[in-house]
């Protein structure tokens, strides 16, 4: 079956989602911008998930334009992907309307754990479909990128218990990584 759908239906998900983020933010009660002093946490929220959701449109993007169709069970994992990127607002929300406490920025570090594993899983499952002579197996390779990303979301969760603030660092490392869509598929898709 083609792809059109898949990417449409994806489309459409991560607009809403960001669409929901910037609903979460709440006019300040007041003209001055001591008013906004109190907003930043939520607004810096924003800002690092509008981030993390434009890094995987931008790379779902690339990685769909590699493959040529797709399957049953290709539509599952891409469920499964925007199932962990539809929990993005209701992450951002709590951890900036509480000031990067702990709980929920290690529960951000969840969703951003998540959302990486079943972005593998969608890719895992793209490059079965294609097979392992296709151009996205061959641009992603052993993915060390995608690997060390997990691994760093997992440190970021543990030091939200420990501290708060080395977790966000973490994740926004992780996000600058990510800032620049990943060039292997450009590469492989023009050689």
């Amino acid at each position: 079956m083609t792809k059109n759908r898949l990417e449409a239906f994806s489309d459409g998900v991560l607009a809403i989602a960001i669409t929901i983020m910037v609903l979460e933010m709440k006019a300040p009660h007041g003209g001055g911008l001591d008013a906004l002093r109190d907003l930043a946490p939520v607004f810096l929220s924003y800002v690092l998930s509008f981030i993390y959701v434009g890094i995987y449109w931008n790379n779902h993007h690339h990685m769909l334009h590699a493959v040529h169709h797709v399957n049953g069970p290709v539509l599952w994992a891409n469920l499964h992907l925007l199932f962990w990127l539809s929990l993005f607002p209701f992450a951002t929300a709590w951890m900036g309307e509480n000031h990067f406490e702990a709980v929920p920025s290690a529960a951000y570090g969840v969703v951003l754990l998540m959302a990486a594993v079943a972005y593998v899983i969608l890719q895992r499952t793209l490059i079965a479909l294609e097979g392992r002579d296709g151009a996205l197996a061959k641009a992603v390779g052993r993915d060390r990128k995608g690997r060390w990303s997990m691994g760093l979301y997992a440190v970021g969760v543990g030091l939200a218990f420990v501290h708060p603030l080395a977790a966000q660092l973490v994740y926004v490392a992780v996000a600058l990584v990510w800032l620049v869509p990943d060039r292997r598929i450009e590469q492989v898709l023009q050689a």
